[in-house]
């Protein structure tokens, strides 16, 4: 059905079919307005089995359009979760590259102090910006958040758990402040 959805969207959506409607209405209105001797008029002014065929049209085209959008709106979700997770590996690999900075400028004996160094030595809370957006999500639209949580069951896990391994010993991932988060840590295999 969704493929058929994106067809139709994509074939509806075109200047052909959009100069195809334009000729057929014109050749209509045409006809039914008596202009057309040699063809008796079959839908005379206000045109209703013309209004009826349109507005008929414009319902199955608008459902059809919404389930493409839908489509749309469901593969844009889950890029955007992939688009997140690999944001999060990239913001902990730089991390991580600070920290090997950090212990090169000490095994140089910098003593310089660097209060922007230290700040971005800081982890991020990624669980906090999940919640939050889950948060807004929920106020603005709790059955499209029940069904994200139900086809995407595990929040995104912190890359400090696939980059480095910290986790407990039961295979659950820790949130950095050793308290287990309930989700299984991902395998770097």
């Amino acid at each position: 059905m969704t493929q058929i959805a994106d067809d139709l969207t994509s074939i509806c959506g075109s200047t052909p079919f959009l100069i195809a409607h334009v000729i057929i209405f014109a050749v209509w209105i045409v006809i039914n307005l008596g202009y057309v001797s040699e063809i008796k008029p079959f839908d005379p002014y206000p045109f209703g089995f013309l209004t009826m065929v349109v507005s008929l049209e414009a319902i199955f085209l608008s459902i059809f359009v919404l389930v493409s959008q839908n489509r749309s709106s469901y593969i844009s979700t889950l890029r955007d979760e992939v688009h997140l997770g690999v944001n999060l590996i990239a913001e902990e690999e730089i991390t991580k590259i600070l920290e090997v900075l950090a212990d090169i400028k000490k095994e140089l004996g910098i003593k310089k102090a660097d209060p922007q160094l230290e700040r971005m030595l800081e982890r991020i809370d990624t669980g906090y910006i999940e919640r939050s957006i889950m948060g807004q999500m929920e106020r603005a639209n709790k059955s499209l958040v029940n069904k994200m949580l139900s086809e995407l069951p595990e929040p995104i896990v912190h890359p400090k758990t696939i980059i480095t391994g910290n986790g407990d010993s039961g295979g659950n991932v820790t949130n950095g402040n050793g308290h287990s988060n309930g989700h299984k840590k991902v395998d770097d295999d």
